[in-house]
């Protein structure tokens, strides 16, 4: 098989795009969607200071370098979850990663927030996952804030986005489809947040961490066997594969024809945001904020 652009021996080839790269000719296009990505739904400029979420995984450290190479001005965050056998992996990863490419890191702990995940999924009668995004979210906002970046940015790639559409489509989630896409508008209390691996499949964002030596985390969380996402991105894997293609299509005329109208909807309603009465963060609530209600559960059961 031969690279669609140079003739070359191909190394990758891409059944969506129906066509096959070289090395050098992948690292190109990778780098031509990225670009596409940022300037088709004006998610930064050259000009802003960037915040990337690395947790140590190939979409994170991917994003962050190849930023990095098109003269972005990054800064990496790492939220070091304290979970026993996989979140010192992945933070040394992070660090070296870092170290090697000379980029800048900030480091938070969830046990320094006296956020421990560990006595969180021992002690709260909820879902792990959903209570650990919703604390790194909340930190990510606040450093991102405290800093003074421009847009807090993460590796979320195409297959990502397509299962949460999914996932908020199945349940006709008016709310959550309302704000999904690459970008959200900083406002009321958060920071902007973008997704400029929106373009990109996982196996994409694979093959150019591959290419480009990176090394990253693999193992899988221990806290996420029976995650609903992963159910549905096999189901959307196997459409993807009778119908190439397909996923990218999906999603964008979600972004062009579909988000608006639920954005409407939610207009139409209005949600009042108020400063929590604890930390000061946004929340609707009129009260404690998603993360203040999990230190209070924790100090109830204490």
């Amino acid at each position: 098989m031969k690279c669609k652009i140079c003739k070359a021996n191909a190394v990758v080839a891409l059944r969506s795009h129906n066509a096959a790269f070289c090395g050098p000719c992948y690292k190109a296009f990778f780098a031509r969607q990225v670009i596409r990505g940022i300037e088709s739904q004006k998610l930064f400029t050259h000009e802003e200071k960037i915040l990337v979420a690395l947790s140590g995984g190939k979409d994170s450290l991917s994003l962050m370098l190849e930023l990095a190479r098109q003269g972005y001005d990054v800064t990496g965050l790492h939220i070091d979850l304290g979970i026993p056998g996989s979140s010192a992996a992945a933070r040394g990863v992070v660090e070296r990663f870092c170290a090697t490419h000379d980029f800048r890191l900030i480091i938070r702990e969830t046990g320094a927030e006296g956020l421990p995940i560990p006595l969180l999924k021992e002690r709260l009668h909820r879902p792990i996952c959903s209570v650990c995004g919703k604390i790194k979210r909340y930190i990510f906002n606040r450093v991102a804030l405290e800093g003074g970046f421009d847009a807090l940015a993460t590796g979320h790639n195409l297959d990502d986005e397509v299962a949460r559409l999914f996932s908020n489509t199945l349940r006709w989630d008016s709310a959550y489809l309302s704000d999904q896409g690459p970008r959200l508008e900083g406002e009321c209390g958060f920071a902007r947040k973008v997704k400029p691996l929106w373009r990109l499949t996982e196996f994409e964002t694979a093959n150019y961490a591959f290419l480009m030596g990176i090394e990253h985390h693999y193992a899988p969380c221990p806290y996420s066997p029976g995650a609903s996402f992963t159910t549905l991105k096999g189901i959307l894997q196997r459409l993807e594969a009778a119908m190439p293609g397909r996923k990218l299509d999906f999603y964008q005329g979600f972004l062009q024809r579909g988000r608006s109208a639920f954005a409407r909807c939610i207009a139409e309603k209005g949600m009042e945001l108020a400063p929590c009465v604890e930390c000061g963060y946004p929340t609707s609530s009129g009260d404690l904020c998603g993360v203040c209600r999990i230190r209070a559960a924790l100090r109830e059961d204490t």
